[in-house]
């Protein structure tokens, strides 16, 4: 199993030593692996987004990935390393529908110009049927779905070409299986009585569309918190329906809930339109976005693709930036998260003695390091409605402490000077606490 990302669930795991003071030692990410989870999707082989347009988005908000449909036109696939030189932002590529040749020739034209973040299984085969040596899946068979996927699985893996890339799982396929054809596994097991063999393998990492919305008319306590939570059985189209005990029909058996966090797992599509029924309003959306990234990357998600870049009138007002490309406040406060973490990362994070005492439920931390001298602590509330007052204490004073608010801008809104307490009142965004230098 490819191993990338695995350093993330160990870096954000909260270590259990306590220091003298009490606070608790925690072990920092690095913000480079933070700002490297963030994506979106776009629709550019679909004709509807510009690529210099989509690589100027790109480079202002900080997005380092995007998620795109598998193509054999040449334009396209072009479009995509155009827009990789001009941002840097690498690819998740969905497959040419059930043809292993023509998606391993757009896979090696991305791969060779460093373009290729990963290959990526059909996109939801129960809404878009995959045809297969001459099978078509349907409502009552999975059966084309699954052999493509272990067939593309397996042929990328023997592609020197694409060695180190990655390869997500065929989205919502586990979840809406009819038939158990074993693609609640990532490497169905031994004695899992699935039609397809033991040991068959579909992917590095499980591929979910939790979206953050579903199923709700407003913004709730805890909203991205919770549908990022790998083992819930709750709204969202996470971890448990896909690879825990499957939703359609009577459903089948995949992982035990305890096993579904330790899971390699990505988000390729989530979000909240702000036009239609049920949206939010544009700054809500510009926070809760902020929480939302945070939020899977501290329940260990390796990537998260926000649904989508930039509204359209067909696919629907969901993006951080308008149908002119001009940026909505989602698309501003993710440039100045980006902005604020933004640096040289440190190549062996530490950690850090703090603790957040009586932390509400609705509170939630991330410990990032940006340098050998600074970490980024990030707090954030989910608060529907009012206010949470905390105190954040450090084990012992730190030279200087900058605080940030990424809703409002990228300079400081205060600096304090040997502080170990610093008291915070949260809503429904984050906070970051810039501290450098502290004493070991």
């Amino acid at each position: 199993m490819n191993k990338l990302g695995m350093t993330t669930l160990a870096a954000i795991a909260a270590l259990t030593a306590a220091s003298p003071s009490g606070a608790a030692q925690t072990a920092a990410a690095s913000t480079e692996e933070f700002l490297s989870s963030i994506g979106v999707c776009t629709h550019i082989a679909q004709g509807v987004d510009n690529p210099e347009k989509v690589a100027a988005c790109l480079r202002g908000a900080g997005i380092r990935n995007i998620r795109d449909d598998g193509t054999t036109s040449q334009a396209a696939l072009q479009a995509y390393i155009a827009v990789h030189k001009l941002s840097g932002a690498k690819v998740s590529l969905l497959p040419v529908n059930g043809n292993i040749a023509a998606s391993l020739r757009e896979y090696e034209e991305l791969a060779a110009e460093g373009a290729l973040l990963a290959v990526e299984g059909p996109n939801e085969p129960n809404n878009f049927r995959v045809t297969y040596k001459g099978a078509k899946s349907s409502p009552s068979n999975s059966l084309p779905v699954a052999e493509f996927q272990a067939d593309l699985y397996q042929a990328v893996k023997a592609d020197p070409k694409l060695a180190g890339i990655p390869v997500f799982a065929s989205s919502e396929a586990g979840g809406s299986q009819p038939n158990n054809c074993g693609l609640q596994f990532l490497k169905i097991p031994a004695g899992a009585g699935t039609l397809m063999p033991d040991g068959t393998t579909f992917g590095d990492y499980a591929n979910t569309h939790n979206y953050v919305c579903d199923h709700l008319s407003g913004i709730v306590d805890n909203n991205a918190w919770d549908a990022e939570d790998p083992a819930v059985n709750g709204r969202w189209d996470g971890m448990y329906v896909e690879y825990g005990h499957t939703w359609w029909s009577h459903g089948f058996n995949g992982y035990p809930t305890n096993d579904l966090a330790k899971l390699p797992r990505v988000t390729t599509e989530t979000g909240w339109p702000t036009r239609g029924e049920n949206s939010i309003y544009e700054v809500e959306q510009g926070k809760l976005f902020l929480n939302l990234y945070l939020a899977a990357f501290k329940r260990g998600w390796r990537y998260t693709f926000i649904y989508m870049l930039h509204d359209d009138p067909v696919q629907g007002f969901w993006g951080f930036f308008f149908t002119d490309y001009s940026p909505k406040p989602s698309a501003t406060c993710l440039h100045n998260l980006s902005a604020i973490l933004a640096g040289d990362a440190s190549p062996a994070p530490g950690s850090l003695d703090y603790s957040i005492p009586d932390e509400p439920p609705t509170v939630h931390d991330l410990l990032l390091q940006k340098d050998n001298h600074t970490f980024e602590l990030v707090v954030w509330g989910e608060r529907a409605k009012g206010n949470s007052d905390v105190t954040i204490k450090l084990d012992s004073p730190t030279p200087k402490l900058n605080i940030y608010d990424p809703t409002t801008g990228i300079s400081p809104t205060r600096t304090l000077n040997g502080a170990d307490s610093v008291p915070l009142t949260l809503s429904d965004h984050p906070l970051i606490l810039e501290i450098q230098n502290i004493p070991r």
